[in-house]
């Protein structure tokens, strides 16, 4: 009797949530308790994402309240059991084929339509955070909105001439930040308790260089500015030196950086069974395993050996003692852009507070995370005082968004030449562990952030020979399979592979990168695949120049 108890416990604190206010911001894993535990612990569906995207068919406390009473039962199936009271999220259909010899321009300007999502309607069983807006997934087993894609997503969206929905991609994650105070990691209530790279003030920038009046653009998003930022600052001030409250970390000397976190020290509801089989390897307190699980997962890098204390056991992550140079820029980004709306909203105290904010974090990029002797910025290890030396494309993000001196920028050059410039691309980072943000794969966003940065810091030429090698791989993809795909192996021939899932075709931030690429250098082509230049050029405007106000270059 006692054991029945203790085994009934969860599903009773599950039936006692339900009645909470809020419920739709409840992630599955705290709705159905032991139910969810036992369906991904058992797997029930070879994709732990399947059952937290699926849509229960009854009210859940009355799902619960059948599967107390039959779970007992001699000959339960609860795979069974499952299918009978939940929908699994089936593949969207569109009836879209690819069309044999089309260009890739005009394949990927005809993909927009395919990957796009009409405004949801409020579902409260449903783990979905409804959009009011039309809105563009990555595809693949991605049916949901994602964070840090979309900016790269919006890249191509504009040059394929859909600034209206680009706009709208904006508005959404305005809405998000409206309702939740930052944005989550995708529309998915079980990523509400983390976000990813913090490129919202890059999307305002986007919209605003492709508006009749960017000024309004940049008054208009204000106050979700302000808001984000004030979610990665949140408990910055207070902070001693020496110390970290969530994302925000203040070294010995008082330098204000900031890291990866997640509010949530439980396994991802998405990866529920592979964190705990990952736990279950460790010696180390499970809560701290999955803290840092989940914070490489708002990296985007999930997973890297750049997180890795031996580079290539996941048990051995360590995300959370890491500060990274990506983020850092990405922090100095909103930093200038929150700066800029506050200079146009006629507050030029404040204006003149984050403009100093940026510079403190410009000089402590290029002071903190310069690597010399690699030649590449790398990330800090807090705790230590130390850099971990390791070789990777976020060393591409300050030559992007402007943070790199003249020296710097050159070293990275050479460097990003001699040890990660391979026949498809760049390597993401130089070790080959197995995790899909390792060798040999590249991905989408961090070419286009490298090929821009190189570019924007006078080296054009490396620029153009990763461009036309990336571009080219991603082409001859395209021409074999009729797809593109979420990475590449740039290093042999192939889509890539490697992570907790196989690769997935769409794709989003791909189909926007080259379509942009395309544009920039129309020249490229594809050995034994003809001229890959758009044909598609009625749509194709080339990207604006950059702004007056804005360093030379700086064009995103």
């Amino acid at each position: 009797m006692r054991l029945f108890q203790a085994r009934a416990l969860p599903l009773l604190l599950a039936l006692c949530l339900l009645a909470l206010p809020g419920l739709a911001q409840q992630p599955p894993s705290a709705v159905y308790g032991e139910l969810f535990r036992d369906v991904q612990m058992q797997r029930v569906f070879p994709d732990g994402k399947t059952f937290v995207d699926a849509e229960p068919k009854a009210d859940p406390a009355e799902i619960l309240r059948r599967y107390a009473e039959e779970k007992g039962q001699a000959g339960f199936d609860l795979s069974a059991f499952v299918h009978r009271y939940f929908t699994p999220p089936v593949p969207h259909s569109s009836g879209y084929r690819s069309v044999p010899g089309q260009d890739v321009c005009s394949h990927i300007d005809a993909l927009w339509d395919v990957l796009q999502r009409p405004a949801d309607q409020r579902d409260p069983r449903s783990s979905l955070l409804p959009l009011p807006n039309p809105y563009v997934v990555p595809g693949g087993r991605f049916g949901e909105v994602y964070y840090w894609d979309s900016y790269f997503t919006m890249l191509g969206l504009i040059q394929s001439g859909r600034q209206d929905l680009a706009r709208d991609v904006l508005a959404n994650f305005a809405s998000l930040i409206d309702r939740y105070g930052h944005i989550p990691n995708g529309n998915r209530s079980y990523y509400l308790s983390r976000s990813q790279p913090p490129f919202f003030a890059a999307m305002v920038e986007l919209v605003a260089e492709s508006s009749d009046d960017p000024a309004k653009v940049y008054a208009d998003a204000l106050p979700t500015l302000a808001q984000e930022y004030a979610f990665w600052m949140e408990g910055a001030d207070d902070l001693a030196p020496g110390t970290a409250h969530r994302r925000a970390v203040r070294l010995p000397d008082g330098t204000l950086l900031n890291r990866y976190w997640d509010d949530s020290d439980q396994p991802r509801d998405e990866s529920y069974r592979e964190d705990v089989e990952t736990a279950r390897s460790t010696n180390r307190p499970p809560s701290e395993v999955y803290r840092d699980l989940r914070a490489a997962a708002e990296s985007g890098w999930d997973f890297s050996s750049r997180w890795l204390v031996d580079g290539k056991t996941l048990g051995t992550i360590r995300t959370t003692a890491v500060v990274p140079p990506d983020l850092n820029s990405l922090m100095a980004e909103l930093e200038t852009v929150l700066a800029k709306a506050y200079a146009v909203s006629h507050r030029p105290e404040r204006a003149a507070e984050l403009e100093a904010r940026a510079r403190l974090r410009a000089e402590a990029v290029r002071r903190l995370f310069w690597d010399p002797e690699a030649g590449v910025f790398t990330d800090y290890l807090w705790q230590e005082g130390r850099r971990t030396g390791a070789v990777t494309l976020a060393t591409a993000y300050p030559l992007f968004f402007g943070l790199a001196d003249a020296d710097q920028a050159a070293r990275v050059a050479d460097t990003m030449e001699r040890r990660l410039l391979a026949p498809g691309g760049l390597l993401t980072t130089e070790t080959a562990s197995g995790q899909q943000w390792d060798a040999p794969n590249g991905w989408a966003p961090l070419e286009w952030l490298a090929i821009r940065g190189l570019a924007r810091t006078g080296h054009d030429r490396l620029a153009e020979i990763v461009a036309r090698r990336w571009a080219e791989r991603v082409v001859g993809v395209y021409t074999q399979t009729g797809k593109l795909t979420e990475k590449y192996d740039v290093a042999g021939t192939a889509s890539g592979g490697g992570g907790e899932y196989p690769n997935q075709d769409g794709f989003g931030w791909t189909n926007g990168v080259l379509r942009r690429l395309l544009a920039l250098y129309p020249q490229l082509t594809v050995a034994g695949s003809g001229d890959i230049a758009c044909q598609a050029a009625a749509n194709d405007n080339q990207p604006s120049a950059a702004p007056a106000s804005r360093p030379a270059g700086r064009m995103p």
